[in-house]
Formats: C-alpha cells, structure tokens, sequence
C-alpha cells in the first residue's frame, strides 16, 4: 500500500498510509482531539470522519464548538432522533430532519400524539442508543435502488422524495444498526460522540409545507458539543420565551388577534397604539430632516395599476384576491410604490426638482399562509414605514447612503448593537422569470450599490439569488439584547419599474430622463418591529416610547384629591400618566407597577400634599427622594426628549 501526505492547516504534513481515515489522522495528533473531532474537509470538501483518503491532501479537522462542526452534529443528532423514535413506535412513518439554527427537527407521520412524556422517552431511548457506539456508514446508491430499499421499508415519504429526484443522479444514505436515511451529509462517525442534546418542543407540520396535504407531528430539538453550552443555550430560550412578543404583547395590553375580525390582522389596543404613534413621530422627525414629504395613497386599486407595476406577475400570490367592482378587478394594496409613481407622474419634473423623496404611513395587506403567520411577525395587515427616493444617477450614491446611515441612526436610537447588511444580488439563471431581464442593467445598478456601500464604510455580504424582482437591495439583520435575530428592513434599487410608468424629468440639456427610484423602510413595518421592541427591551420600554410612563400612587384615600391634582398636573403637560388610588397597601401597588413595568411610581402621602411634592420611585434603580412637580417634570421631560434608553443615566443619543 502507498503512502501519501496530509498536510494539515499549520502547513505541516505527516505521512499515512493510502486509504487513511480523518479520524485516523486525529488519533495519531493526540487523544484530546481524536474524542473531539467530528467533521473533516478535505482538499476543502467536507468528508464524514470515516472518509478514506487514497491520495496525497490538506485536511481540517473540526470539533463540535466550529459553525462545521456544530452543523454535523445537528445534523447527526436529528437521524439520531428518528431512529429512536422509529424504534420505539415501529409504525411511524418519517419525513424530512434538516438543521435549523442552533437545532433541529423532524417530522413524523404517527397517529399517537408527541406529547411532554412521551418526548422525554423519546430523548432517554436517544441516550441509550448514543452509547451504543454505533458506526454511522455512508453509501451512495442509484434513485431506483433508494426507491427499492425505502419502499420495503414501507416509508412512502421518502420514495415521494426520491422520485423527484434526476434519476440519473447518485444518492446518498447514512445508516447506523438497522435504522437508515437520506441525507448529503457529512455525520459524525459514532453516536458516541453525540452527548449534550435536549428535545424541547413538538407542534404541527403540513407534509411540504401545503395545508392541503396531511398534518405531520414536529420535534424541535438541539445539540451542542459541551454540557456548558448546552446549559447557556437552554437558558437563552428560557429568556427568550419570557421576552416572546406573544406573552408580553397580552400582558401588557399591547394588541390583540380576533377570529371574528381574521387571523393575521392584529387589532392595535391603547397602549400598542402610543407605541405606533411615537415611532411614526421618531420616523417623521428624522424625515423632515431628510427632506422628505409625506403622502397619502388609498388602501385599494385598479388590477391594471399591478399589472403595469410587475407586481401581478411577480408577487401574485402573496396578493388578496380581485374583487370585482362594476366589472373591473380591484386589489387592496401590497404596497405603496406604484401609487407613490403615480404621485410622481402627477405634475412634470425638472432635474432642478430632484431629489423627490415622498413618505407614507400606508396600511398595505399581503396574503401570508395561515401556517406561516407568527403573532406580529408574520401578519396579513401591515403599516410600512416606507418611503420611495426618485434621483438621478449622478445623486444615487448620496441618497443610497443617507438611507444607510438613517439606519445607523434608529440602531443607536434603540440601543441596536449587533446588526448586519446583506446586498441581495440577482441570478442571472432567473431572468426574465424571478427577474426583470435587463442583464446589463443589473450588473450595473448592483455595482453601484457595492460602491456605496465601500465609499460608506459600511460592512456587508453579498447574498446571490435574494434581489427584488426590480433590482438589488440591501437587507438589514439585527440581533436583540439576547442574541435573537430578526430581518429588520429593506432598502431597495429600482431601474425598471420607473420606466414602465413614464416617469421621467428633464435634464440641464433640455432632454426626457427616466429616474432612479429607491424603496426604503428603514423600520420595516410597524408590527414587525414593534415585536422586536418588545423583545429587545423585555417590555421595559425606554420612557420615550413607553404607553405610561409614571402612575402615582396615594399611600391612602386621604391623599385622592392631591394624587389626582399631580396626574392633572402632568397630563397637560404631555406626559402619559394614570392613578392607581385602589384600597391596596402602597407595597401592592408598587408590586402592579413593577408588572406593568411602569418606569416611574410616584407616591404620595400626608408630607408631599403638604409640600406639594412626590416621592420618586423608579424601576430598577429604587427611591430617587423628594422633588417638586416642575422639578420632577424636567427629569421627565430630558429622558423623554433625548430618547434616553431605558435604565441609563446618560443620553444616549440627541434628536438635534
């Protein structure tokens, strides 16, 4: 047998013999590694452990603690999953298990409900087939012969999956003891290396995501490569399903879902309402800044308007149904750019005119499937923050980023500390079916985009194959205080769609030039982001932004009248402030402000009717003393129009 050379990623090479393994290669660098290891590349490829390697290669070897590594465990542990499921309910029929992030999840075809019990069975008999120390084989096999093999096996799921697959192709299959499934792989070589995981969920799952096919049952689960990471994952869930915009938005009195009014179409309650009313005055300040104009469009249209726009075409399904109006279809909106064209093409335009940048609050309704609705998140009803820019080219760049930093603005705002941009790009294999077919003129615009983004400062990715089906956009992820990630807002480019609408403007040379367009919403939609917020903050809103922002509280029905007096006082100055005069202990009520989490408490007895003063209790820092009402005003009045964060003793930013 020949020798060949691995040469390993500090360049150093070691000799083996031909048909060495990666895990092989782990044992001879020492014990440490060998237990850790459970994913290889080699010549950049990622290969199985047990991957025999017959020339000479680079090879890297990757631990559970690698995004490589991490993602083969998670992958591991979900076929990991249904062969202890299938062993212990021989009947069931099995699906699909991909990765997701930071977990896992498989659906099952099986008549007896996955319920809590039944889940920690599920995971102890997972633990005892871990330790068996089963070897986890690849083998790649013709469609036809997949077919034969799951069809014996009476899993009709998968031969449905394999028959759409080329026949010509090779499939791959893993197999560890009598339990097998598809997957592209790589897996761990051993279920012992699988240790720290944790089932923590079930819920419904059509087959293939169609309500018209059957109801599957889902399993949610995870794995990590130490017990410490494990633990820390699992208390971010915890602290996320106590932030969950869901639990929060009903125990705050924010908004509310009717089955009478329509799934997906939230009903904003007062106090939800003060949150949509001061983002719209936050975004509306900075726009006036901006040089921005405000609009108004009607919330439906003429078919003909989308059909001119692209958007029949492009975004039909995700569009209500024409009503039909004296014969003539009418959508109600999905958006607001082709009326805001039309606003454009009202009256002629001058370059001197330009930059046009037009603003709405609009309602805009988009059809999400009842499946894929998730409380503000994912709804049927939504309020853009939206606005469209209209430039030449020469004023692209400019404009582009101003939108850019009016993002960076909002993060400061909001005490956004991690956030990321993605330039979505065209696929030049969609054009002319996901996208407009202007080859040229994406490469272009798309170049531009790419420089302003440098010129900027600004980081990004580029993500092929994610444009708008007009032009390249930028995308913009943020992460909340606890690490969850959310898609935040867009800012679009739009070379093709001006044109359809002849829109144009005349250039210092007397000639017809068609316009750039931008979309932006640099705060996505209201219900969108507000879900954030709730999450970002816990529900402890900054006071700016909070629906009260003071209750006072009488230590006794004597001091009724003085305590109605401070909340008259306050009220005309502004401030959202409510009486908690019930007959509880002044400890009770301070309790139900800390629930409400009402920023301040303002407490008043026999002393502060005397003095006509309150004492200040604010939440999370305690008792502050005794102020005057006009002294007690300006602490308010500088947290609030400096859009102090929540809880910070220093402005941390200035609207002016």
């Amino acid at each position: 047998m020949k020798e060949i050379n691995i040469t390993l990623p500090d360049n150093s090479v070691r000799t083996f013999l031909s048909g060495v393994t990666p895990q092989q290669v782990a044992d001879s660098i020492g014990s440490g590694l060998a237990r850790a290891v459970v994913v290889a590349k080699v010549n950049g490829v990622l290969r199985d452990l047990n991957h025999k390697i017959n020339e000479n290669s680079s090879l890297e070897l990757f631990t559970g603690d690698s995004p490589e590594g991490h993602d083969t465990l998670l992958h591991s542990t979900a076929h990991l999953m249904a062969q202890a499921v299938k062993e212990l309910y021989p009947d069931v029929k099995i699906t699909i298990g991909p990765t997701i992030e930071n977990g896992f999840y498989y659906d099952f075809d099986l008549e007896q409900t996955f319920s809590d019990e039944i889940l920690e069975k599920i995971e102890h008999k997972m633990k005892e087939l871990a330790k068996l120390g089963q070897e986890i084989i690849r083998h790649e096999v013709s469609t036809s012969e997949a077919v034969n093999i799951f069809g014996k096996l009476g899993e009709t799921y998968k031969v449905e999956i394999i028959k759409q697959i080329n026949p010509d192709d090779t499939i791959s299959m893993y197999k560890q003891s009598n339990f097998s499934d598809l997957c592209r792989g790589p897996h761990v070589s051993n279920t012992s290396k699988i240790k720290h995981f944790k089932l923590l969920s079930t819920s419904g799952a059509y087959w293939r995501g169609d309500e018209n096919n059957k109801m599957l049952q889902r399993i949610y689960g995870t794995v990590f490569s130490t017990k410490d990471a494990l633990k820390a994952h699992l208390y971010s869930i915890e602290e996320a399903k106590k932030r969950d915009h869901r639990k929060l938005g009903k125990e705050l009195k924010l908004f509310t879902f009717d089955e009478e009014v329509g799934p997906g179409l939230p009903l904003w309650l007062p106090n939800g309402a003060v949150i949509v009313e001061e983002l719209e005055n936050l975004a509306k300040e900075y726009e006036r800044m901006g040089g921005y104009d405000l609009v108004r469009t009607p919330h439906l249209t003429k078919g003909a308007l989308y059909e001119k726009s692209g958007h029949l075409e492009h975004y039909e399904e995700s569009m209500y149904p024409a009503m039909d109006v004296d014969g003539t279809e009418y959508y109600v909106k999905p958006m607001n750019c082709p009326h805001h064209h039309k606003i454009y093409a009202a009256f002629p335009k001058s370059y001197r005119d330009l930059p046009i940048r037009l603003a709405e609050y609009g309602t805009c309704y988009r059809y999400e499937k009842s499946g894929q609705l998730f409380g503000l998140m994912r709804v049927r009803s939504l309020q853009m923050n939206d606005a469209h820019i209209y430039c030449t080219r020469e004023q692209f760049k400019g404009e582009f980023l101003a939108v850019c930093n009016m993002y960076l603005k909002y993060f400061e705002i909001f005490g956004i500390e991690k956030y990321s941009m993605r330039l979505s790009l065209h696929s030049a294999e969609e054009l002319g079916n996901k996208y407009v077919n202007e080859p040229e003129l994406w490469l272009e615009t798309e170049k531009w985009v790419r420089e302003a983004l440098i010129e900027g400062g600004l980081d990004f990715e580029e993500v092929p194959g994610e444009a708008a089906f007009y032009g390249p956009k930028i995308d913009v992820q943020v992460w909340s205080a606890i690490g969850k990630e959310f898609t935040l807002a867009t800012n679009q480019v739009d070379f093709a769609v001006p044109s359809k609408f002849n829109l144009n403007y005349i250039d210092e040379d007397g000639e017809s030039k068609t316009p750039l367009c931008i979309h932006r919403a640099p705060l996505g939609t209201h219900e969108r982001f507000i879900g954030f917020l709730i999450e970002h903050f816990g529900g402890d809103f900054p006071l700016w932004l909070a629906p009260v922002q003071a209750v006072v509280l009488p230590l006794s029905d004597k001091f009724s009248d003085y305590a109605k007096l401070v909340v008259k006082s306050l009220k005309d100055d502004g401030l959202r402030v409510k009486l908690n005069d019930r007959a509880d202990k002044i400890g009770s009520k301070i309790r139900q402000a800390e629930l409400e989490k009402i920023n301040y408490m303002l407490i008043v007895g026999e002393k502060e009717s005397a003095d006509g003063t309150v004492s200040i209790r604010k939440r999370f820092e305690g008792d502050l003393g005794v102020k005057t009402l006009d002294q007690y005003k300006e602490i308010l009045n500088d947290e609030i129009k400096n859009r102090r964060l929540a809880h910070r003793k220093e402005t941390a930013t200035e609207t002016e």
